[in-house]
């Protein structure tokens, strides 16, 4: 530090400058080695420290970790002491009924008797299968009291739309025929015009024959010629009545036929409308004529027969299910109400042995389950004391850890 000092400028200062600056290098030098010296003992001293203290906070955080290992444990092993304890009642509740007097349980058995059959028409209702959807039981339920009288109307619309329709098939059968008999009479009109005609023909030819003969052979034409004028007349008077009479029955045939339409229109009218009204309904109802809603009517009608007895079911398994619990309860179980969903056990007894045998199988694994976890409990408390046992100080938190898993399990 004295390089940094003023001083009286020398006389030779090229030389002083020269001494001078190779004498602060040196002082440089010399100051951070000392710097570098003292840092690298500073580094290693608290590094020392630093693993001394590192070493007893992991022996501490594993010692810790081990503690909550335990107490978790600890909690498992005191539920696993809880559902043991349970079972063991529940075996007890076995004992006390199967000592229970004769007379007192067939009592009992008889209500479990009861409760078992309702729980079996309960299920069968359950388990049927539906006749119809639930879309259409609310339909009905919301129609219920309507629906007699749909039913009624729909079937008398059905009824007469197929009276309608037959009508429409007779008039249509009949307006045919006469079209068929018209052209008939048409064309014997035709065939009539015709043979008037070739009657004239062979007439005039008949009497030319007739004058010929007669003057060549020289014999009296009156009466060939009035025998001619008979037949001939006699002929054409018929074609020409018969002609007349198809024109008549021609007339009476197209009024007939305009009849027939005049009349299907009507009944077609009457037939549209009827037929809507039908397929509104249908649609409406979503079925596809009147015998599908009266069966539907039907099955909602059971399926409401059927509800009700199944609510009537359910009260009267609800009172058997009280009758059982109460009588039960009177010796006293530690749980009565679980024997009405295991009836079939007091009513059985190899139904009741496999109970029991179920009971036994899970309290001696809820034993072995219990020993295990005091054994694990048992090796990580020793790991714990093995870890704070050289440590200055020890650990409260730790012991105090240990002394409420000790309470808690009774385990040392």
């Amino acid at each position: 530090m004295g390089l940094f000092r003023k001083k009286k400028k020398p006389q030779y200062v090229e030389e002083i400058l020269e001494f001078g600056e190779e004498i602060d290098l040196r002082s440089k030098r010399r100051a951070e080695k000392a710097k570098k010296i003292q840092k690298a003992r500073q580094s290693a001293a608290a590094e020392q420290s630093g693993n001394e203290n590192q070493g007893q906070e992991n022996k501490k955080s594993i010692a810790t970790e081990y503690c909550e290992q335990i107490m978790d444990a600890a909690r498992n092993l005191e539920e696993t002491k809880r559902e043991y304890k349970t079972v063991t009642d529940y075996l007890t509740d076995i004992q006390i009924i199967e000592n229970l007097p004769e007379p007192e349980f067939e009592k009992i058995q008889e209500t479990a008797q009861n409760v078992m059959n309702l729980n079996e028409a309960r299920d069968a209702y359950l388990n049927r299968t539906k006749t119809i959807s639930d879309a259409q039981f609310v339909q009905m339920e919301q129609l219920e009291y309507e629906m007699p009288e749909i039913i009624k109307r729909l079937q008398e619309n059905e009824a007469y739309q197929n009276v309608v329709k037959r009508d429409m098939q007779y008039l249509e059968g009949e307006k045919q025929e006469w079209h068929y008999y018209q052209e008939s009479l048409e064309q014997e009109k035709k065939l009539l015009h015709r043979l008037l005609y070739a009657l004239i023909g062979l007439f005039a030819a008949a009497v030319a024959a007739i004058v010929i003969l007669g003057l060549s052979m020289k014999f009296d034409i009156k009466m060939p010629f009035v025998a001619a004028a008979l037949i001939s007349g006699a002929l054409g008077g018929m074609m020409v009545w018969r002609y007349q009479n198809d024109g008549m029955e021609l007339k009476k045939a197209h009024a007939n036929i305009n009849r027939a339409i005049v009349l299907m229109n009507k009944v077609k009218f009457k037939y549209v409308n009827v037929t809507n009204a039908v397929d509104y309904a249908c649609e409406k109802y979503h079925v596809k004529n009147s015998y599908e809603l009266s069966y539907i009517w039907d099955q909602y009608l059971e399926a409401v027969k059927e509800r009700e007895k199944y609510e009537r079911t359910n009260d009267d398994l609800e009172y058997f299910n009280d009758k059982l619990v109460r009588q039960l309860h009177a010796y006293r179980l530690y749980d009565a109400r679980i024997w009405i969903h295991q009836a079939k056990a007091l009513m059985d007894k190899k139904e009741m042995v496999e109970v029991k045998h179920e009971l036994l199988v899970r309290r001696q694994k809820l034993r072995a389950g219990m020993e295990s976890q005091a054994d694990n409990i048992r090796t990580a408390r020793k790991e714990i004391e093995n870890l704070v046992k050289n440590r200055p100080g020890g650990s409260k938190e730790i012991k105090a850890i240990l002394d409420s898993v000790d309470e808690m399990c009774g385990i040392g």
